[in-house]
């Protein structure tokens, strides 16, 4: 049995070995055929890549011909214009060597010229000094002096011209700062709309019979005594028929008198007791009248922030007169009109309205004070305002300082259009004119005189004279005897400023 097997498996080994040799032979033989196809392929693509390397080849040789050729005709022309260049160098060396000679040529010639230029230098030298020293001879003055003296007559000159175009520049300017306030004014007197003056301050109390005047004197006079005394106002009782006349520079207190004797003329009881009691409760009353106006002249011109004394020197204003014009309506006119001013003029409007408001606040106590108005108003309001420029031109409005502000100068303004419009003031033409005829009269007496204006409704004189008769010494002699006589001759309200005018001029035409 075990023989059998082994026979087996030797005969199974055997034929897997004889097939294995089978399948190797014939491989062998199929690679033997592979190998032979593949010479001969290699051999085909090898005839075949010989012949495309000799046709590359062939296009190869014809390309490099071409660039040959092209490069050949490229380097022909750029050997050609290498000559061109060549030949323009030369000719533009040619042409600079010409120049060069040529200029060669001109430094020779500028050499000589520089030459006897400066042999003739050399000799115009020679010449001036020759007569630099003939001149000094002929006048006797060395050239330094007479170098002086030409820068001398030069000066003059020049200050003789500076000083004509700053005279006609002065008059250009004058000219035109006459026409733009005379605009300015214009428009502002334009635009006020002011009522003509209808009233006045009364001094006569009408009585309801003349029986009323006995008893206002009372027995033997302790009546009246009693009431001038509580007032201090004069009563006048004398034959005018239905009334009596209350007397008093103080336009205050007769007011408050002219109260306290309309309230007892009412009552009808009238002795020294009922007399004081009514006087003070009159007193009262205007007190309070005086500060309401004051108030509402504030109010009405749009100042804020006065000091209570002042509103209420500005309310007793309102029972003083100039001219008939009332003061306060007047200060009230003047303070508008001074805002409208400033306006136009590009400055501060309240301080030229409280400025035209208070410049006649001096007047509420004038006569209680010595001084012009201007400067009492001034000092009192100097004591409750901070503002300077309200002061100054509180204190300039009548120009009577050496040096006036354009505050002065508004408010002066403002002042006189107030106070010179038609209607204002109740003065007459005729005695208007009598008066400024007066004072020109006046001044025209004077010696040396040539003539006299008086401006400003009568407040300045402005007087010219001859510059050969009068120096300046006796000008201002002049001026204070001026201010004597119309002292002695004249009456009139306020102050008259005296202005002499001295002056001389040089005039000459050129043809």
């Amino acid at each position: 049995m075990i023989d059998v097997v082994l026979v087996i498996v030797f005969s199974f080994i055997i034929g897997v070995v004889f097939g294995a040799m089978a399948m190797f032979l014939s491989k062998g033989m199929m690679a033997a055929r592979q190998a032979t196809l593949a010479k001969k392929e290699a051999a085909q693509i090898i005839a075949e890549a010989k012949a495309e390397a000799k046709e590359h080849l062939r296009e190869a040789k014809k390309e490099a011909e071409k660039e040959k050729t092209l490069a050949e005709g490229e380097i022909r022309e750029r050997r050609s214009e290498v000559q061109r260049q060549e030949n323009r160098l030369a000719q533009k060396e040619a042409t600079l060597e010409r120049k060069l000679e040529e200029v060669e040529r001109r430094e020779q010639s500028l050499d000589a010229r520089n030459k006897n230029l400066e042999e003739t230098r050399l000799e115009i030298e020679k010449i001036k000094e020759e007569q630099l020293k003939y001149l000094e001879q002929v006048s006797q003055m060395t050239s330094a002096e007479a170098k002086t003296e030409l820068f001398d007559r030069m000066e003059k000159e020049m200050q003789a011209e500076t000083a004509r175009r700053l005279h006609q520049w002065e008059a250009k300017i004058k000219l035109e700062a006459d026409e733009k306030a005379r605009n300015i004014l214009s428009q502002v007197i334009q635009r006020s709309a002011s009522d003509v003056v209808s009233e006045t301050t009364a001094t006569a109390v009408p009585l309801p019979n003349d029986d009323m005047k006995g008893r206002l004197i009372g027995r033997e006079g302790r009546n009246i005594k009693a009431l001038e005394q509580a007032t201090g106002v004069d009563l006048i009782i004398d034959d005018t028929p239905g009334a009596v006349t209350l007397s008093s520079f103080d336009p205050v207190r007769r007011e408050v008198a002219r109260h306290a004797v309309e309230k007892l003329i009412m009552d009808g009881r009238i002795h020294p007791a009922r007399i004081e009691e009514v006087v003070n409760k009159a007193r009262e009353e205007v007190d309070a009248s005086i500060l309401q106006a004051g108030e509402q002249a504030t109010y009405h011109v749009g100042v804020q922030g006065l000091h209570l004394e002042l509103i209420k020197l500005l309310g007793r204003l309102k029972y003083r007169t100039s001219y008939g014009q009332n003061v306060l309506n007047h200060s009230i006119e003047v303070a508008q009109l001074s805002g409208m001013i400033a306006s136009e003029l590009g400055i501060k409007v309240i301080t030229a309205k409280k400025a035209g408001l208070l410049h006649d606040i001096g007047k509420a106590v004038d006569r209680e004070v010595e001084g012009s108005h201007a400067q009492i108003g001034a000092d009192l309001v100097k004591q409750w305002e901070r503002n300077q420029d309200v002061i100054k031109g509180v204190a300039e409005h009548h120009l009577e300082t050496g040096d006036t502000s354009i505050w002065g100068f508004i408010v002066s303004a403002a002042d006189a259009i107030s106070s010179a419009r038609p209607g204002a003031r109740r003065e007459s033409l005729e005695s208007y004119l009598k008066r400024l005829t007066a004072l020109e009269e006046i001044a025209d007496s004077f010696k040396g005189v040539e003539k006299s204006y008086a401006i400003q409704a009568g407040r300045e004189v402005r007087i010219l004279v001859k510059p050969e008769d009068v120096d300046d010494l006796s000008a201002m002699r002049m001026a204070r005897d001026i201010v004597k006589k119309i002292e002695e001759t004249l009456d009139y309200p306020g102050q008259i400023r005296i202005t002499v005018i001295r002056e001389t001029r040089a005039v000459d035409i050129a043809k």
